[in-house]
């Protein structure tokens, strides 16, 4: 429909080519499951076009109202800061412009299910039940990101057959990868499988799976190997046009209980002070409170 708003899909961007082109593949199978929808592709970081160009495009093509979709599993800075703030910057280029920001994919039963087919693809012709599993994260500054990756390992451990799942960072947070490795041996393990929990592959992904090789190198008794990250997948296409119209209806509320931008948390104060002090952390702020309907 012409008077339909735009969607723009949010990619964090890559260093790495291959990175690069599954966000492609990704936009690719949203726009073939709505080829009436008009939509915009950019990137917060390291690849191009960034945010800014990205909505003027849409702009340019006649968008009288854009939404907004974070590809982000975890909702960590890059969600919460750097997506607001690009569309805080297209409403004073484009007044005349409706802007609203979706929530992120976060844990939602189609990505659990995309994962759990990660880590069945791992283990391949082995016993589920006899092996473990450490699910990687990117790893936060947020404490609240990486707490809901213990929540993801949790769900995905449950009821699904698996003799253990880890929860690990690849940075920015513990545990790390050889750690979760280590605590999966010490609880019995002698066959493990490690998860990246990523959209798209990258230069940490390609971290996770030299840090399995090291550690396994160092433990000759434990088979231990990288397996597959999440990918273009369809039914992550799916929850992104999910997201898209759950933020048209009006709904698309975030979970701030413990957004380190509104409650001083221990060790988080400085954050929860720069929103409340810098001008720019302000309008940042602000946009993110208006943006969830707070």
């Amino acid at each position: 429909m012409a008077d339909q708003p735009a969607l723009l899909i949010v990619g964090h961007g890559s260093r790495s080519p291959a990175g690069v082109a599954e966000y492609w593949d990704l936009a690719r199978v949203v726009t073939e499951a709505a080829p009436d929808l008009d939509v915009g592709c950019g990137f917060i970081e390291l690849a191009s076009p960034d945010l800014d160009a990205a909505v003027d495009r849409l702009v340019d093509r006649g968008a009288a109202s854009v939404v907004a979709v974070p590809l982000v599993l975890l909702g960590a800075g890059h969600m919460k800061d750097d997506g607001p703030a690009a569309l805080h910057r297209g409403r004073h280029r484009h007044p005349a412009v409706r802007f609203a920001y979706a929530r992120q994919l976060g844990i939602h039963p189609l990505v659990l299910a995309v994962a759990e087919d990660r880590i069945k693809a791992a283990i391949g012709d082995g016993d589920p039940a006899e092996t473990a599993v450490v699910l990687v994260s990117r790893g936060s500054s947020d404490p609240d990101a990486n707490a809901d990756l213990y929540k993801v390992a949790r769900l995905l451990w449950d009821s699904r057959g698996l003799r253990m799942v880890e929860p690990a960072f690849v940075s920015l947070a513990e545990p790390g990868v050889s750690a979760a490795l280590e605590r999966c041996r010490l609880l019995g393990a002698t066959r493990i499988v490690v998860v990246p929990y990523f959209l798209f592959t990258g230069i940490l992904v390609d971290r996770i799976a030299a840090q399995v090789a090291e550690w396994a190198a160092a433990h000759l008794n434990v088979e231990a190997r990288p397996g597959p990250h999440l990918g273009a997948d369809p039914r992550i296409a799916r929850l992104v046009l999910d997201r898209y119209h759950e933020a048209l209806a009006g709904d698309a509320h975030m979970n701030c209980d413990l957004c380190v931008y509104r409650h001083a948390l221990p060790g988080y104060e400085h954050k929860h002070q720069a929103a409340s002090s810098n001008p720019r952390e302000e309008v940042i702020s602000l946009e993110h409170s208006l943006g969830h309907h707070h």
